[in-house]
């Protein structure tokens, strides 16, 4: 498994079936600016949500028309890209899983908002916000923890899914921050490896992983900081 980080929350994860993009907050996202944007969504065949926001929802209407990809969301926001012309879409919420391609979707709780403001300044609510545990047939499983804070139940997650690698957000103000991140990660999970995100894109973020690290020093799980567009093999 290949996993490239795109910038922000977006990562495109490559296995020996399917491609798959996190979600792709690729065209407006500063972090993501220089890359080739045709050799990041080449081959896609997956597009994961994991809530509504715009810096995560991204291009994934434009994609899943160009590359036909299918669209994996919770139900709400899955209506709400319906209407607005895609055409795959699988739909689920809280605790449910799908199997598409060659692996599966289970979506678990993250502690966050989901809503998109329209033209006119009215927010419309696009259901909860998720996790995404990916489980695969001959690869490492995966846990998108989306946008959220630390919460007991990870726990649960760890002893339901058992997910190898991690993906968590540390850049606080909108998530958990760091040092928080890195508790979660102690507490809860037995990963092998784990990648930060979420993130200097803005500067109302933390522009540095150096507090996820530290709070990491003496962890089993190997911590993966790429740089943007960097590409970690697991």
């Amino acid at each position: 498994m290949k996993l490239r980080w795109l910038g922000h929350a977006a990562f495109r994860v490559e296995t020996a079936k399917d491609t798959i993009l996190i979600d792709p907050f690729l065209t407006h996202n500063p972090a993501c600016q220089g890359q080739d944007l045709k050799d990041v969504t080449k081959g896609v065949t997956h597009i994961l949500l994991t809530h509504g926001h715009m810096d995560h929802v991204g291009d994934t209407i434009a994609l899943a028309s160009e590359l036909g990809a299918v669209v994996v969301a919770n139900a709400d926001l899955g209506d709400w890209l319906g209407f607005r012309g895609v055409k795959k879409i699988e739909q689920g919420n809280h605790g449910g899983t799908i199997q598409t391609g060659s692996f599966s979707v289970t979506f678990t709780n993250a502690l966050h908002s989901s809503a998109h403001i329209t033209e006119d300044g009215v927010s419309h609510a696009l259901g909860n916000a998720n996790g995404l545990v990916l489980h695969f047939d001959d690869e490492p499983s995966l846990y998108h923890m989306g946008d959220t804070d630390i919460f007991g139940d990870m726990a649960l997650i760890e002893e339901l899914h058992q997910p190898d690698i991690g993906i968590v957000p540390i850049g606080d103000r909108f998530t958990m921050g760091g040092a928080v991140a890195a508790l979660a990660c102690q507490r809860y999970f037995n990963f092998k490896s784990v990648i930060p995100c979420h993130y200097k894109t803005f500067g109302l973020l933390d522009q540095t992983a150096d507090k996820f690290v530290a709070g990491m020093e003496g962890a089993k799980s190997r911590v993966e900081v790429p740089d943007v567009g960097g590409t970690v093999s697991l």
